[in-house]
């Protein structure tokens, strides 16, 4: 799939216990949701990311902030972990022959 996306973000809405800090840096898990109506211009929005244990008490989403689909290919391709990407490049590289002759053209920076 490959669209843009506007949104917002109310900074003042994000709760505290929703920050992660890794490595010095502080991180949210966030959901965006697209809608196929819209409402005030708006058909995204943007919730705090639940648990599985959240989702299945059908806990109050906390909304944080929408937005518009600006522009779209008419596509929704779900995202592939990195780890089954890899594996499956692995498995393509073992058995397929290169589709061309290795080339030493490459760019220098």
């Amino acid at each position: 799939m490959s669209a843009l996306i506007n949104f917002s973000i109310d900074l003042n809405k994000i709760p505290k216990s929703s920050i992660n800090s890794k490595d010095g840096k502080a991180y949210i898990n966030l959901t965006m949701s697209c809608n196929d109506e819209t409402r005030y211009g708006n058909n995204t929005s943007v919730t705090v990311r639940q648990t599985k244990g959240e989702r299945d008490a059908k806990a109050i989403k906390q909304y944080i902030g929408n937005g518009q689909i600006v522009w779209t290919n008419g596509t929704v391709v779900l995202a592939e972990k990195e780890e089954d990407k890899e594996a499956n490049d692995e498995e393509l590289s073992m058995t397929d022959p290169l589709p061309m002759k290795p080339s030493n053209d490459f760019l220098d920076f």
